[in-house]
């Protein structure tokens, strides 16, 4: 426990990178800040971080941008018991321990009470396009069947969700899909359990959840099958649940520069020109959490995109939020992005 405590604790310099280098570091939701003297005076959430870079803050910003000066504790006289009931009460995953000086003398976590969780949460991965744009390569299989590292891509994410507690999975599949389910079966030598949904026909990334047999107890994470990132899922799934939102889409930065000088001016009067401006959007990351009230409307379509499905539940009033990522992200489209999933992604998961 030294060790998992050692990894999360900050200084109150430290930059909002050093805070989440932490919470990855530590594999728990949160990071520690303490003063020059070891007193806890904040702690910093995933959450946090995020909420964060839709304000503005960057990686290298001070962490007293975004942490929370009043954390949650309990005092070393009160013993475990407390530590598990607040832990309980607070729906939290763990409690820093401190003395009477306010320094931290410990970390209870939930999984010292009650084991590693497993997360229960159904993921959807999407994995029947043609892969138009990587022929010849998608020929004869399907474009998430491709290798990155010695493994195909989908094999790749199936393996980081099941590092993570996720255990129950759908496969939309369609083009050439007896290589995907020849591969996977019932997903029992991956140690999860895959079952798949079958399009006749293209019924888009949203239309292919009509296919789900049974309706979802809690949200669903839906993912495109050809995507490579180290976001933690279960930071995106708590984050879902901390907003109340009824659908939860993650975006990214995307730099776009304009390779000329822009020319500004009014009538036949020039104002100003920048030089190659460079222009910043959040884009969509092609990973979405939904609540099961979400997919009603798709039993009445037979195609539906993400967007028009998102776009619709915004119009009617509900509530959708967005999850920045700043991990490793990386659509593989094209045959440039095979070859720079292979530099970026193939040391990773080689083995």
């Amino acid at each position: 426990m030294k060790d998992r405590l050692d990894r999360i604790v900050i200084r109150e310099h430290s930059s909002v990178r050093d805070a989440l280098s932490a919470i990855e570091q530590g594999a728990i939701h949160f990071a520690l800040v303490v003063d020059a003297d070891g007193r806890l005076v904040a702690t910093v959430t995933d959450g946090d971080a995020r909420r964060g870079f839709l304000r503005g803050i960057g990686l290298d910003a001070p962490v007293s941008s975004i942490m929370q000066r009043d954390p949650i504790v309990v005092h070393q006289e009160e013993g475990r018991g407390a530590a598990l009931r607040l832990i309980r009460d607070r729906r939290i995953l763990g409690v820093p321990v401190i003395d009477d000086h306010g320094r931290i003398v410990g970390l209870e976590m939930i999984d010292e009470f009650v084991g590693p969780p497993t997360n229960e949460t159904w993921v959807v991965l999407m994995a029947g396009g043609l892969g138009v744009r990587l022929r010849p390569l998608t020929d004869t299989i399907p474009k998430p069947m491709l290798a990155i590292g010695g493994r195909p891509i989908l094999e790749t994410i199936i393996r980081n969700f099941s590092s993570q507690g996720f255990r129950k999975f759908y496969i939309s599949v369609n083009y050439k899909r007896e290589v995907i389910q020849e591969y996977f079966g019932d997903g029992s030598e991956f140690d999860v359990d895959i079952r798949y949904l079958i399009e006749g026909t293209p019924l888009g990334t949203a239309g292919a959840l009509s296919l789900l047999p049974e309706q979802p107890q809690g949200p669903i994470i839906v993912m495109n099958g050809d995507l490579l990132t180290m976001v933690p899922f279960q930071n995106l799934t708590r984050f879902h649940e901390e907003h109340c939102a009824d659908a939860t889409l993650c975006v990214r930065q995307y730099i776009s520069e304009v390779p000329f000088g822009v020319v500004q001016f009014e009538a036949e009067r020039m104002v100003r020109i920048d030089e190659k401006p460079r222009h910043r959007h959040m884009v969509s990351a092609g990973i979405y959490v939904l609540n099961p009230s979400t997919l009603a409307p798709l039993s009445e379509v037979r195609h539906c995109d993400m967007p028009t499905l998102l776009q619709s539940l915004v119009d009617a009033g509900r509530n959708v939020c967005v999850f920045p990522i700043e991990e490793r992200w990386l659509d593989i489209g094209r045959l440039d992005d095979l070859r720079r999933a292979e530099e970026e992604f193939g040391s990773i998961y080689t083995g």
